[in-house]
């Protein structure tokens, strides 16, 4: 009856439909379904756990060779393996298609050298080795001598294990810097391990020098590879310093606190209780904004505690650079420029000793600036806070705040439909500047208590000038302005003489107090062109013409007397000294007021200037319009003024400037005074100036002295070009090369430091070779010489009476600098200069370094008007350099004494 019913249910399922099945064969069915699909789902598994996940590439160019009973496939000449992201390069490669393991070789050539030797890469990381054996699957392996590069360092072991998850386990390995195949130096390492792109983990190590092994060892270690951002801990630097002990320096710790913004902290002690503390940060967001922080804090002490000579002292620092992008606000804009100091910082600080433009830095600036533009009404506002800081006397100066608005210029009558011609009422246009500052000049330790009422100045500034521009006859430009200067204070000072104590008194008088002034000037100029057209028979042909432009222009300035007394900006008080004598003394209750105070006296000056330009036109074959100009005389102007409201010596001294551009180069530029009233004698015999004018007696003005800087750089380059086969361009491309930052705020002078590194090397590669086979000699070398002379009338001098003149004083300065490289890797620099005035030799500092491949070392010296001596050897490696190192360095205390 069973078989009855299994035959029937079979033809039931051929020839009736499941939706006419009934619900018990229905659920028969499914359950047979589910099984098949397991039963075939499980087979393929069972398939795939004993093979490969992907596709695997192999390809040889000489043979490949298949043997079925061991399932090896053999591949020579070239072979190549690829299986996910894994590559396999080598001489020879065999296969294992049954347990996926893939041996690797090179082939010895007949003198013994192996070619072809196994590369293996997996990702990113890259490995070279003898020979190798490695299982796609498990991708685990086993290498012997393989060589590997991770960041800055090289990795090489005799044998070394891979596991499923990258780490490499060597034994008897060797990490360096040195990129030769026979490196210079390296650590040789008893078992390591390495996580590529992380970090090297490794056990007793030992340094290895030209293959010596130095006493040098360390019980474990580790090195990062990481290419992140990531913190840690910075080694700090060691020594001695005789007057404040043993030290440990720039230690600290790195944060890496996200891509945008870093921050580091350093420390320094010394044995003898000296100590200090900084903190740097830097900041970054792409198309916003970026800069830096830097703040230093020292406690110096020197000496032994509770003898005489012991001092201590604190002195801090603090350095701020903040720029912003462009593109973040066009409207607004925030920068800022920070580099203040305690007066006694540099000196107590090691780095600055052998820096010898901190040293000898006089001055610094600081100042914080915002400002925003309000395109619409065309008004900016903007706000800044300065400080100016003298290192010798630790005066400062600060500003605090410096806030201005202005209004571009616009016309008031201008239409705003215009029909016809522009009207002359159109034409007059006018600004407003408004300024508002609180200042004070003060000790560096008074600062902070100072009192804002009494100790700072502050005031209101405003500014409205009026202009206009008209036409006369086509050719004459007049400009008449109209100036209007008001200025508001909450503060004037009264003076008094204190007859008993014989001394001046003053009162400080809380109270708002208005102080304008006015003035007036027009000015006419115009243009006059000559042309002279030599003759040909005389001059030849290649001078076309000669054109001479003369630029007269006559101004007149008027403003009235504001010391007058309806105004009330000068007053008097009665001064009676010890012998009874009595007199008036005039004086101003605003003149130490920030923004001064109007001056005396009536002013109707008349001025005259007169401009001279000279050029020439000439045929030239290398242009190609077929003419060239030459300037001869690019500006030749004189100006004198003469005051008409003055009640003595009217006129002004006479001014001359004379511009040539004869050089490529080089442009002279000289500007001299000649004096127009002449020394007259009194009754004493003592020389003074007169009421009568130098023209009176016949003479010429009197000569005032002038003022001339030049600066040359001589280098081999310059002198082929002088003496034959130079190139323009070489100098263009000396000019591109990077070298020391001397915008910044320094003492550091341009044309010096170029001198220093214009010798640098320039080109790599293969050493050229003459003619006849042999290395070509070069020995790159640059000097700078800069000189500069003032002439000015010595008044300290002996007076000569029949000349009725003062002699001359000349102050000279002689600088110069120079870079010499003897060889591939030694380079020299020195800078010097020489003192006229002292007779003695300026601030001077030579300097060698030596680049030794894979270590550097350099020597600099200051000879002079101090002396110190710096002595480095180090790693070039960033990842070994504060590990690799020796430092030796002078002292304040055991400083050189040269003889």
């Amino acid at each position: 009856m069973l078989k009855n019913l299994q035959t029937h249910t079979e033809q039931d399922s051929i020839t009736t439909d499941t939706i006419e099945t009934d619900s018990l064969r229905l659920a028969i069915m499914r359950h047979n379904k589910v099984i098949d699909d397991s039963i075939r789902l499980d087979s393929i598994n069972r398939r795939k756990s004993n093979g490969i996940d992907a596709p695997l590439k192999y390809s040889a160019n000489d043979s490949l060779v298949f043997y079925e009973t061991t399932r090896t496939a053999h591949l020579y000449g070239s072979a190549k393996v690829k299986y996910e992201n894994m590559d396999l390069a080598s001489e020879r490669v065999y296969v294992n298609m049954d347990s996926n393991v893939v041996h690797a070789n090179g082939v010895a050539d007949t003198l013994g050298n192996v070619e072809g030797k196994p590369v293996f890469k997996i990702g990113a990381d890259e490995y070279e080795s003898d020979d190798m054996a490695f299982n796609f699957k498990t991708r685990k392996g086993f290498v012997s001598n393989v060589f590997s590069e991770q960041e800055d360092g090289f990795l090489r072991s005799e044998r070394s294990k891979h596991d499923s998850t990258g780490v490499i386990y060597l034994e008897h390995g060797r990490y360096t810097t040195c990129d030769e195949e026979h490196p210079d130096f390296y650590i040789a390492l008893s078992r390591a391990k390495v996580r590529p792109g992380k970090d090297v983990v490794f056990g007793p190590a030992h340094l290895v020098v030209c293959d010596v092994p130095l006493p040098l060892a360390i019980p474990y270690g580790f090195f990062p590879f990481t290419k992140k951002y990531s913190s840690g801990f910075i080694m700090p630097s060691y020594g001695d310093e005789n007057a404040r002990g043993f030290y440990l320096r720039d230690g600290g710790y790195y944060f890496a606190i996200s891509d945008k913004w870093d921050l580091k902290l350093l420390g320094e002690i010394y044995t003898k209780g000296s100590w200090g503390i900084s903190a740097a940060s830097n900041y970054h967001k792409r198309y916003k904004y970026s800069g830096s922080i830097f703040v230093s804090y020292q406690d110096t002490k020197n000496g032994d505690k509770g003898m005489p000579d012991f001092t201590e002292q604190e002195s801090f620092k603090i350095q701020w650079s903040h720029k912003q992008d462009s593109k973040a606000n066009p409207f607004s804009n925030l920068s800022a420029s920070v580099n203040f100091a305690t007066s006694s910082y540099e000196r107590n600080n090691l780095n600055s000793m052998y820096n010898p433009q901190s040293m000898t830095q006089s001055t610094r600036t600081s100042s914080v600036s915002w400002s925003t533009t309000f395109s619409s009404i065309g008004m900016s506002l903007s706000s800044t806070i300065n400080l100016n800081q003298n290192m010798r006397n630790s005066t400062i100066e600060m500003t605090l705040p410096d806030l201005n608005v202005t209004i571009a210029r616009f016309y008031p009558f201008k239409r705003k439909h215009v029909a016809g011609k522009e009207r002359w009422y159109e034409k007059i246009s006018m600004s407003y500047t408004g300024q508002m500052r609180n200042s004070i000049s003060t000790k560096e330790d008074r600062l902070l208590h100072s009192n804002l009422a009494k100790d700072w100045r502050n005031g209101i500034n405003h500014s409205i000038p009026i202009q206009a521009s008209f036409t006369l006859f086509d050719n004459i430009n007049i400009n008449p302005s109209f100036n209007f200067t008001d200025r508001m204070y909450s503060n004037k000072v009264m003076r008094s003489w204190d007859k008993v104590n014989q001394t001046e008194v003053s009162d400080t008088v809380n109270a708002f107090s208005n102080v304008y002034n006015w003035s007036f000037s027009i000015s006419a100029s115009t243009r006059l062109y000559g042309m002279y057209i030599p003759s040909k028979k005389i001059f030849g042909d290649k001078i076309m013409a000669v054109r001479h432009v003369l630029t007269p222009t006559v101004s007149f300035n008027f403003s009235p007397d504001f010391s007058a007394e309806r105004y009330g900006y000068y007053e008097t008080y009665q001064k009676t000294d010890a012998d009874g004598n009595v007199s008036l003394v005039e004086y101003s209750p605003f003149q130490n007021n920030v923004f001064n105070v109007p001056g005396k006296g009536k002013t109707g000056n008349i001025a005259l200037t007169l401009g001279n330009n000279i050029e020439m036109k000439i045929r030239s074959d290398n242009d190609s319009t077929g003419f060239k100009k030459i300037s001869i005389i690019d500006d030749l102007s004189l100006n004198m003024s003469y005051n008409m409201a003055a009640k003595e010596k009217p006129w002004s001294d006479l001014g001359m400037n004379i511009r040539l551009k004869w050089w490529k180069n080089y442009t002279f530029n000289l500007n001299a005074r000649f004096a127009t009233y002449a020394y007259e004698l009194d009754e004493n015999g003592r020389p003074y100036v007169g009421n009568h004018t130098e023209w009176g007696y016949g003479r010429f003005g009197r000569f005032q002295g002038m003022s001339q800087n030049f600066s040359f750089t001589l280098n081999p380059e310059k002198l082929k070009k002088w003496f034959g086969g130079g190139d323009d361009n070489e100098d263009e491309e000396q000019n591109d090369e990077e070298g020391t930052d001397t915008d910044i705020e320094s003492n550091i002078d341009d044309n010096m430091e170029r001198g220093k590194t214009a010798a640098k090397k320039k080109r790599k590669g293969k050493a050229e070779t003459d003619a006849d086979g042999y290395m070509a000699f070069s020995m790159p070398w640059s000097l700078t010489i800069g000189y500069g002379i003032t002439m000015t009338e010595n008044t300290a001098g002996r007076f000569n009476t029949k000349r009725m003149r003062y002699p001359y004083k000349y102050t000279q300065t002689l600088n110069f600098s120079g870079n010499v490289r003897i060889s591939d890797g030694w380079n020299i620099s020195f800078a010097s200069g020489y003192d006229f005035e002292n007779h003695k030799i300026s601030m001077t500092t030579a300097s060698l370094s030596r680049d030794l491949h894979c270590f550097n070392m350099s020597c600099s010296v200051v000879l002079a008007p101090y002396t110190s001596y710096n002595f480095t050897f180090r790693c070039n490696a960033a990842t070994l350099t504060d590990a690799l190192k020796y430092d030796k360095r002078s002292g304040y205390s055991n400083a050189v004494q040269w003889y």
